[in-house]
């Protein structure tokens, strides 16, 4: 078992059980298997991106509260030793550079290969999303409104709607997502 699958396993039956749920309540409340939710809680197996994000929205918490680490008063981070959370067959890497519960907010480095696409789920009520593109090109679809990046913008936005990501780029866009939850 990897240190970000115990990490994990570990966070949502702590809280699954600070909130008093079965693993029957949270499946009903997240969209996902009472078998994958046991599956998950012993460390198992690998979630997707779109998993955790159910299951964070289920128990109404922060993504970035399902990745925490134990709290320091400091923290130094190095790319080469985070263990991303992988989606799309490898294609898509999250990085969690930071993960402030207390403060709300949570910082990424996300990689994502050519031509890679997926949808996010609405994050919690109140929840920002604050991007910008490192290398690459990245589309980003809000509802009606559809934002191409490139090297060097930024974009703000509300999260707490349906959104989607492209990559546009002719190889691999790395980006920095900061969510913050007010």
């Amino acid at each position: 078992m990897d240190k970000l699958n115990i990490l994990v396993s570990e966070n949502i039956k702590r809280i699954r059980q600070e909130k008093n749920l079965s693993l029957g309540d949270l499946a009903k409340l997240s969209d996902v298997s009472k078998s994958m939710l046991a599956q998950i809680e012993r460390g198992e197996g690998n979630p997707t991106l779109s998993t955790l994000w159910k299951i964070a929205n289920g128990m109404q918490v922060s993504f970035n509260t399902l990745i925490a680490q134990p709290k320091l008063p400091y923290k130094v981070t190095k790319l080469a030793e985070i263990e991303p959370i992988l989606d799309m067959n490898g294609e898509l890497k999250n990085y969690s550079l930071f993960s402030d519960i207390e403060n709300n907010f949570s910082i990424y480095q996300i990689e994502v290969g050519k031509e890679i696409s997926w949808i996010s789920e609405a994050h919690l009520h109140g929840t920002a999303e604050f991007i910008t593109i490192i290398q690459g090109s990245l589309e980003i679809k809000l509802e009606d409104k559809t934002f191409i990046l490139k090297k060097g913008e930024n974009l703000w936005f509300k999260a707490d709607v349906l959104h989607s990501y492209h990559n546009l780029g002719e190889g691999t866009t790395i980006f920095y997502n900061i969510l913050y939850n007010k």
